[in-house]
């Protein structure tokens, strides 16, 4: 899995409420939620957003509540993997589990900066910083998790095991 866009670049301690405000769990469309996504902490987040862009924060992403929404809402955002110092364990799981790369790798947010090029080999967690030409080294996914990816989530690996 590859994957290139531009870096969106945020601080530490970002936690769910931030990632989709509370106010906006009334839905669990995905369209829906992603049109809020950061918007109390970066209000043009939504309109600067491209598929494919690529979300670098520092340490403990996704801290806080344990709702799936913020990942979804990330995800239909059109980020394609997010790459932080270090995510709350059950954001970690909820992005996986929903098909939304996240990668844990402290050098590479380090170097990377906001609006640079990044590409990401989830294959082989390699991550370059295109406007730079550093590369950093991530761990890459176990095979099961690149397959739930590939899939899209959790329930759709499951579907395709199961021959649904």
């Amino acid at each position: 899995m590859k994957f290139e866009g531009s870096a969106h670049r945020y601080g530490r301690d970002i936690d769910t409420d931030v990632i989709i405000p509370a106010r906006h769990l009334t839905t669990t469309v995905p369209a829906e939620l992603a049109k809020h996504c950061l918007e109390d902490l970066d209000p043009e987040f939504v309109t600067k957003v491209q598929p494919g862009d690529i979300l670098v924060a520092e340490e403990n992403f996704g801290c806080g509540s344990s709702r799936e929404h913020a990942p979804i809402s990330i995800k239909a955002a059109g980020v394609s993997v997010v790459i932080a110092k270090s995510f709350a364990r059950i954001f970690y799981r909820n992005s996986i589990n929903i098909g939304l790369p996240i990668m844990e790798c402290p050098t590479a947010v380090d170097g990377i900066k906001q609006g640079d090029r990044v590409a990401v080999d989830a294959d082989t967690g390699v991550i370059t910083n295109l406007s730079t030409g550093e590369t950093f080294q991530a761990q890459p996914f176990p095979e099961f998790i690149q397959e739930i990816i590939e899939c899209g989530g959790l329930i759709e690996r499951t579907k395709r095991k199961l021959g649904n």
